[in-house]
This record gives structure tokens, sequence and C-alpha cells, in this order.
């Protein structure tokens, strides 16, 4: 075939089946075989789930034009510290080589910060996050409708990170306080802030983790976890549920990058409000006290205590004339409620005892040799300085012991050494002279200078009841101990390899 009609053979070719494909694809379209375009069966959204999905959208609107007004932007100016002046500044000489520029370096400087706060009284207090307003000279307040309001600090709680300002001004907007002990796990919550400066941001997750406490933000930790967006200048801003009611203040992220990375923590609502009364009322914070020095339970303890579960706070030390002791609560009881309310943890008895007012009878519920009892406390005020209110040698013969005291070595407690160990001087037990590093009561926590005070319960005064008590314990016997570390305090279980 000629080169020139095979050539226009093969394009007529290639149109008809393109002509064809299209045809099919219509037909196809058609007949409903292949969606093509609006194909005729396709399914659109149920008009119930659009109703549900713009009901809920709507809802999250509605919260947002209710809780915005209440939150402001706070604008503070903070003295940073300055380098010591040099005694040639007030030379003639100096000045005029170097010129007043280089002294005005040399001065105190002040810095910019912005962050947010919330208005929680139609008169002007407005709560914040103390690190928010710390060594401010001046404190501006910007209100959603433009207005700008110079503020005074009420009082600050650094322990908590809560502060409290106040402006002078009337018929403000307020959010309705939420009940924070009630906020479960996976709860809708709504930040708003001012992130980088930016007004009235709101943002949206959910409650990841409630009582987070050993954060490492504050000594009185109770934090909420949430991971809706929080970022630099959100600190102080609201944390609200889906009723549009305040359940936590904003107060810090955890983040590798210095921006949101998923883990907010705000400071829960019933707290915040336990805080901001006692400073509104005094300008300081007058916490509960018990007298007490508890610690965490592990696996380990709570068998030993005959707890079912590590849940409580086991108590290791009493304070003399404390409220605790008055009510009779012993050394080796774990607490496991107040008022009915159960107790997690060491850090959540530390919160609840703190957030009770002074003079409060209250029925506490302890675990004592593996049986319930309630006991009747009054709440006591912390006292300002709570860390006094904590506090030639013998040889070991042998310490080859075939248990889990094995390659320890211990001497008795003379006066010497209980000065040194900051204890009292009447001091009874053994101190750990020697122990080996990954023995079982070394990886148990056992430290060289802690002092043994009970073994399994049993007083030990000298290293003749140490050698007694110690021979009659079994390889395999799991051991509980009481130590004193400096004055404080706690039980340790050692487990055999």
């Amino acid at each position: 075939m000629h080169k020139y009609h095979r050539t226009h053979w093969l394009l007529y070719s290639i149109l008809l089946i393109f002509v064809g494909l299209m045809i099919g694809l219509i037909l196809s379209a058609h007949y409903g075989l292949i969606p093509f375009g609006q194909a005729k069966d396709s399914q659109p959204v149920p008009p119930k789930a659009t109703e549900q999905l713009a009901q809920t959208g709507q809802a999250f609107v509605e919260i947002a034009k209710a809780v915005t007004p209440a939150v402001v932007n706070i604008s503070t100016l903070i003295k940073t510290p300055s380098q010591q002046a040099s005694p040639f500044f007030d030379d003639p000489f100096f000045r005029r080589f170097f010129g007043d520029e280089f002294l005005r370096e040399s001065e105190p400087k002040k810095r910019p910060s912005l962050a947010s706060g919330v208005i929680v009284s139609s008169d002007g207090y407005i709560v914040t996050n103390n690190h928010v307003v710390d060594n401010a000279e001046q404190i501006k307040v910007f209100l959603s409708d433009k207005r700008e309001f110079k503020a005074k600090l009420i009082g600050a709680d650094p322990k908590t990170e809560i502060a409290v300002i106040k402006i002078e001004e009337n018929n403000l907007p307020t959010i309705v306080w939420g009940d924070s002990d009630k906020l479960q796990v996976g709860e809708f919550a709504i930040a708003v802030g001012n992130p980088f400066g930016l007004n009235q941001t709101v943002t949206m997750g959910i409650i990841s983790a409630v009582g987070r406490a050993n954060v490492g933000i504050a000594d009185y930790e109770d934090f909420i976890q949430t991971d809706a967006a929080i970022n630099p200048g959100n600190s102080g801003g609201a944390l609200v549920n889906i009723r549009g009611a305040l359940i936590g203040i904003n107060t810090a992220i955890f983040s590798q990058s210095g921006g949101y990375q998923g883990i907010g923590f705000a400071v829960p609502s019933n707290m915040v409000k336990s805080v901001m009364d006692s400073l509104i009322k005094s300008g300081k914070v007058t916490r509960g006290w018990l007298g007490v020095s508890v610690q965490q339970l592990n696996s380990e303890l709570a068998n030993q205590f005959g707890l079912k579960e590590a849940r409580g706070a086991l108590v290791n030390d009493v304070v003399k004339a404390s409220p605790a002791e008055k009510g009779g609560i012993q050394r080796g009881d774990v607490i496991i409620s107040v008022n009915g309310k159960h107790i997690e943890n060491a850090a959540h008895l530390r919160n609840t005892i703190a957030q009770t007012p002074i003079g409060t009878k209250v029925k506490i519920k302890v675990v004592r040799d593996k049986t319930e009892k309630e006991l009747d406390v009054i709440i006591g005020e912390l006292p300002k300085d709570t860390a006094k209110l904590g506090r030639g040698m013998e040889k070991e013969e042998s310490d080859a012991y075939k248990n889990v005291f094995a390659n320890i070595k211990v001497e008795n407690v003379t006066p010497d050494i209980a000065r040194q160990l900051e204890l009292p001087s009447n001091a009874k037990g053994v101190v750990v002279a020697y122990i080996e590093p990954g023995s079982p009561a070394a990886e148990a926590g056992m430290r060289r200078g802690d002092v043994i005070q009970e073994i399994n319960k049993k007083r030990i005064s000298n290293t003749a009841d140490y050698r007694n008590i110690v021979s009659k314990i079994k390889k395999d016997d799991t051991v509980l101990l009481l130590i004193n570390r400096r004055g404080n305090t706690l039980y340790l279980t050692i487990t055999p390899d």
C-alpha cells in the first residue's frame, strides 16, 4: 500500500476508536453502569446527616459567640535584669569617650509580653497565669470590643500558676463556671485565647487526660490535658466545654519545637476558683493541711498493704501534733478516700486537702493492716515552712544473707551519723554503708546513707535487731522496708531476682 494511504488509514482508525470510546462512556453513564459527571444514581449525603452536621457546627458557633467576649488580651511590660554597673560609668572621661547611648544600654530593659485572661466577674476580676504577670511593671487589658484598660494585680499563686488582676469597669461579659471534677476523657474541649497575639482565636479538641501531676510546671498539679491547639499567647485563656462553661485555664504546652504538638495543660476550674476566692479575699492563698508525708503506690507496695490495686496514698510519716496525728492516722496507713471521694494517688490527696477549707471536719478512710477504717480529722492550715516539720560505728559482722539483703552492709546510727544525715539526734535504725549496684535492693531504690527503721513493719533500733530479723527472711521473700532518707521517710519493697 502506498505510504500516504497507510498513514491516512492509521489516522482514520485512531479517530474511529476515540469516537467509539466516547460513545461507550456516554451510554454507560446514561444507563448507570459507571459514574460520569452527574451520574443518574449518585447518592447524595442523607438529609438527616446533613442536618445533624449543620446543628453541630452551629452549636460550636454559638459557644464561640458566647465565650469569646469574656476572653481578653493581656499585655505586660516586664523589666529584665540588667548587668551590674561599672564604677567607670561615673567617670566624666569615660562618659565623654563612650557616650550616653552606651550607658542607656546598660540600664534595665523592658520587654513586652502578650497573653490571655478570662473575665470571671462583671465588675472586672480577671483570672490569668502567674507567669503572665510575674515581675510586670505595667499590665494592660484589651477587651474584645477594642477597649483598653490598665489593670492592677490582686494576687498571684506560683504554686498553682494562677493570678488574679482587676480592671475598673462594670457590666462586663463573663463565663459561667464549670465543674472540673466531672470531666471525662473524650469530652469535647474548646480553647479560647490570643496565640501569637491573634485575638479571639478558637480551637477545638478533646479532653485527653485528667489529673495530670508531676509535670514540673507548678507545685500543686492536677492538670487537664487536651489536644485543643494551645500556642504561645494562649496562657491564661479559657478552656470550655460544649455548654460554654469554664473548665480550665490554659497554662502550658508540651513541645520540643516551641509550638503546638497536641499536648496542652490547663489548671482545672475547681482549683482555679478556690485559689481565686482566696486571693480576692485576702491577697494570699491559705491551704488545708493534714500533716502527713505520703508516697505513690506501686503493685508491690499495694500487695504488701493488702490492696487489690495500686490506688491511694501511702502514709510514710506523720507530723507530731498535726491534724493527722490528732485524728488517728498512722504511718503505714493507705488513705483511699476523703469525704467519700476516692483518692487516686499522692498528688490527688495533696490537692484535695489543699482545697479543703481550714477547720473542716473530714472523714478519711484508710486501709490499716488490710482492714478499712474511717477516721474523723479536722483540717488545719498549711504552715509557712513545712520542711522543718518533716525531720564508734559497729561493723555488721555478716551481710552474706541468702536473701534480698545479700550484698548490703549496715552500721549503727550514732549521733554523729544522725547529724551528717540530717536526722534527729535520737534517731534509731541502721544506716546502709554499702549496697552493691544492680542488686535487688539497689534496683528497688535503696541508696547508701538510707537508714532502715523497719523491716516488714518490725522496728529496727540497731544492728542486732537487723541481724535477728534479716536472718529469718527466706530467699524468695519480698520484703517491705521503712527507710529514712535525710529526714524524710518512705517505704520500699525489695523483690528477689
